[in-house]
């Protein structure tokens, strides 16, 4: 393995359209979701290490996420988990991490990756980073992956580039926000856009000096405890200025601003798993299409609904069609997927409600 090679997980989400499974004190990424025999995490780091040493691979989490991180990940020591001691959004946490990168290996280049897509072809996946890689090693410039359409989606930011036939990975024209349904239909239609998956690959130099010129501020801040990173007296110095850091993500801070950032149309299959529905889309389906996770389903003129039980619970369905029926614990979720945007406000009804 390349030790200048080095990954950042990110997995300090909550996953709140995963309600009533994903809550705030066990969020999406440490769940098995896919009924796999791995959580997400799991599963993300897995894939990362198949090309990246393991002792190059740090986590980005909630200090309440601690625990569950070394849990899950046993392999991992204390130090290679990243801790906010405040939520500020992705630039923050991200040039945090890659200061200490730096510190360790000035050499390195980094994938920030999310902690819970889902990815099948790993195979590919390894090949498009390390493509992306020895051109970060190469030039200053930033890189990210970008999906290719396959509908109108506007669930997603997208990603317009350069025509320029010549160039696999390709200059980025500029980042668009989440469009309406006929904006995405019209970006499908020119043929250089792609959905914006978040998985970004620089250098720690490249990465750094776009923060100097960028967020002078925010690299001001966190240079400033260049000395304690990697030593005891990080933590308390992370405590002590963390919160002081602007709540800005990455793409406003950096991405909208540096004119040196490409794109390599991905050539795996990609799940942001965002939704159930989107679960539903990836899950094996019985006869009826229906999609089961840990549940034994009768279903009776039945079709298209995801179920998800714990321990093999008996669950039967009656001329019941495209719902998403969750049970955990005290609290059972049914619900049409058409619907399932809504379900960021049902959790808060209900904790409203029964203060759950």
């Amino acid at each position: 393995m390349n030790s200048n090679y080095y990954a950042v997980i990110m997995a300090g989400g909550i996953g709140s359209r995963f309600w009533p499974v994903s809550t705030a004190e066990y969020p999406k990424q440490f769940h098995d979701m896919l009924g796999s025999g791995s959580t997400l995490i799991q599963k993300t780091f897995n894939r990362l290490h198949k090309f990246i040493p393991k002792e190059n691979i740090l986590v980005l989490t909630n200090e309440s996420y601690n625990d569950l991180v070394l849990e899950q990940l046993p392999m991992l020591t204390q130090e290679q988990v990243v801790l906010e001691p405040a939520m500020r959004n992705t630039a923050p946490c991200i040039l945090y991490a890659a200061l200490k990168i730096k510190k360790s290996n000035p050499n390195a280049v980094m994938i920030v990756a999310p902690s819970d897509h889902w990815i099948e072809d790993e195979n590919a996946f390894e090949n498009d980073v390390k493509q992306c890689f020895t051109k970060c090693e190469n030039e200053d410039v930033l890189c990210t992956l970008g999906i290719k359409p396959t509908f109108p989606n506007t669930g997603f930011g997208y990603i317009e580039f350069d025509k320029n036939p010549a160039a696999e990975i390709k200059k980025v024209n500029q980042f668009r926000e989440k469009p309406d349904y006929n904006t995405a239909k019209e970006f499908i239609s020119q043929g250089n856009f792609l959905w914006n998956a978040g998985i970004f690959m620089w250098s720690v130099k490249t990465i750094v000096d776009a923060f100097k010129a960028f967020q002078p501020e925010q690299y001001q801040l966190f240079n400033s405890g260049i000395e304690a990173y990697n030593t005891p007296e990080e933590k308390k110095f992370i405590a002590k200025n963390y919160a002081l850091a602007e709540n800005i993500s990455i793409d406003y801070a950096i991405l909208e601003h540096s004119k040196s950032i490409y794109v390599l149309p991905a050539t795996f299959d990609w799940n942001d798993l965002g939704t159930w529905g989107s679960l539903y889309d990836k899950l094996d389906k019985n006869e009826s299409s229906n999609a089961v996770v840990g549940a034994q389903l009768l279903d009776r003129n039945a079709s298209g609904n995801i179920v998800r039980t714990k321990n093999d619970k008996v669950v039967v369905l009656d001329s019941l069609d495209d719902f998403i029926v969750v049970d955990k614990d005290d609290v059972l979720l049914i619900c049409p997927k058409e619907k399932e945007q809504d379900i960021k406000v049902i959790l808060n009804e209900v904790k409203d409600k029964f203060g759950k």
